[in-house]
């Protein structure tokens, strides 16, 4: 056993920085969450799967485009370097090249897991996230990314989560809009380096270093700050005549009339600056807020590149919830079953555990609480609202 001292030296009553500890509530509270998240997954047809969290970080790890610095890594018996997931969508691209190679497509693919990645500092970050989240791998179309934003919507609906938005942009028509008028690639990882931070006066300070025509940099700035609906499409169209440019301008109108049919577009708005902070996104991309927070509730999108890293060359899109993040949000009532204590002196205990084990059967919850003496009052009584039988 260590001394206290020992201990002390050892930080025994303290955490690593971004791993936090879930009293009870709270775990009912994320249970109720992931439990409510995978009814509404399972009613869109999703399977869920389940990845092991150490994965071989020269596959998996260089495919999910985490920085190594923020990764956990560790090596194993065979000199193998390891790393704990960072995130789901990786090891489920490996396993659909994999495991599931010859089930027929599209897969509609869900998951509930931990995922995590190394922080500087706490600053109120985790360095483990609880995610749930779902991919919709082997379709291409529209149909596919309007069926992923209106499953988020869904589920941030059944959890009861007050005032939210989905932000929808698209990686190539930001892309495409910045290579039509900046030809040096260091320039343009900056200024998305900034979009990514939503830095807008970062954005702009980077846009007066370069060499371009200041009435361009004054309409960049505009459309990357605009959030709005399908109608100024047209102010992208006016701006651009590039291929690139103008299909993704017609995914995105074409994904916005589908979610009118769904009846969810009033969630939603256009942001033409929004990027991916993962780097496998190349197409419609999207990010879920509330009102009452200022980071990310879900984030997700389309990734046609991914699967060609394990040797599969498949369209997919999907989003991942933040639950830790919906658990502050979330109007959802921390529900407690009904509760019995049986408090009973030591000479009738056989009394009360065949009382215990009929209410178990019941489908109760159900608590043994010997006690010295009949007129004892029992502590689990006083903690608690629970129904009391008295054995004595």
């Amino acid at each position: 056993m260590w001394s206290s001292d020992e201990m002390t030296v050892l930080r025994g009553f303290e955490k690593p920085t971004g791993f936090h500890d879930l009293p009870p509530q709270l775990v009912r509270k994320k249970r109720r969450i992931e439990d409510r998240v995978r009814m509404v997954f399972e009613n869109w047809g999703y399977e869920e799967v389940l990845t092991p969290a150490l994965e071989f970080a020269e596959t998996v790890g260089k495919a999910s485009a985490i920085s190594e610095q923020k990764m956990f890594k560790c090596i194993d018996r065979q000199g193998n370097t390891l790393v704990l997931r960072p995130d789901l969508t990786a090891p489920i691209a490996r396993m659909t090249a994999s495991v599931l190679k010859n089930e027929p497509l599209p897969l509609r693919l869900s998951y509930h897991a931990s995922v995590f990645r190394a922080q500087e500092n706490e600053a109120g970050r985790n360095a483990e996230f609880y995610q749930s989240g779902v991919e919709l791998i082997g379709n291409a179309s529209s149909t596919a990314d309007a069926e992923v934003i209106a499953l988020a919507v869904e589920a941030l609906q059944n959890c009861q989560i007050d005032s939210f938005q989905l932000a929808i942009g698209h990686e190539a028509l930001l892309d495409g809009l910045l290579r039509e008028c900046i030809r040096n690639e260091s320039s343009i990882q900056k200024l998305k380096e900034q979009l990514s931070q939503r830095n807008m006066v970062g954005f702009w300070e980077a846009l007066q270093e370069l060499d371009i025509n200041y009435q361009a940099k004054k309409e960049l700035l505009y459309l990357f700050q605009l959030r709005s609906c399908k109608e100024q499409l047209t102010s992208v169209r006016k701006l651009s005549e590039t291929t690139q440019v103008l299909k993704a301008a017609d995914q995105l109108e074409e994904v916005w009339r589908q979610l009118e049919v769904y009846g969810i577009d009033h969630y939603c708005v256009l942001d033409f600056g929004l990027i991916g902070r993962i780097g496998y996104y190349t197409g419609v991309y999207f990010e879920g807020y509330s009102s009452s927070l200022g980071f990310p509730l879900l984030s997700g999108g389309r990734y046609d590149s991914l699967l060609t890293c394990f040797h599969r060359n498949l369209p997919a899109t999907g989003f991942a919830l933040d639950v830790n993040r919906m658990m502050e949000v979330s109007q959802l009532e921390c529900e407690k079953r009904e509760r019995f204590v049986i408090c009973y002196t030591d000479h009738l205990y056989e009394k009360a555990i065949k009382k215990a084990v009929a209410l178990r059967k019941q489908g109760k919850v159900v608590v043994l609480d010997q006690i010295s003496k009949p007129s004892e009052t029992s502590k689990e009584t006083i903690l608690s609202d629970s129904h009391v039988i008295w054995i004595v």
